[in-house]
């Protein structure tokens, strides 16, 4: 399964993939904000870890314009970012993230919430 992983933080994209690594996911592919996001999203991406507070594009801005993509559509998101208030979950979710994990987390944690959005992916 090939992963993109979005965030404008280079350490935080290395903890997501390492992290995803240690769980067994190996294919990724990174961005450093959303618009960067979008051009390397094609058909191979299979599930995709965002940011929300990121340059030029956040984390929902990205989401949006991801799932007006015919190709895109149905990709699972799970956002992972620092912003835990009941009202930026909800916002997250209508712009059409699947899952939310709040920083930090733990593998055991990215590992249940991928493998939850799993049917999703297979799909």
């Amino acid at each position: 399964m090939k992963f993109l992983v979005v965030d404008d933080s280079a350490t935080m994209r290395r903890i997501v993939v390492n992290s995803l690594q240690r769980i067994g996911f190996t294919d990724t592919v990174e961005a450093g904000d959303g618009q960067e996001a979008l051009a390397r999203f094609d058909s191979s991406v299979q599930f995709v870890i965002t940011d929300w507070n990121m340059p030029n594009m956040s984390g929902t801005d990205f989401t949006r314009a991801l799932r007006a993509r015919p190709d895109g559509a149905n990709v699972p998101v799970l956002m992972v970012t620092a912003r835990s208030v009941k009202e930026d979950i909800l916002t997250a979710m209508e712009a059409g993230v699947n899952n939310y994990i709040v920083k930090p987390f733990t593998p055991q944690v990215l590992k249940e919430k991928i493998d939850a959005l799993l049917p999703a992916a297979a799909a």
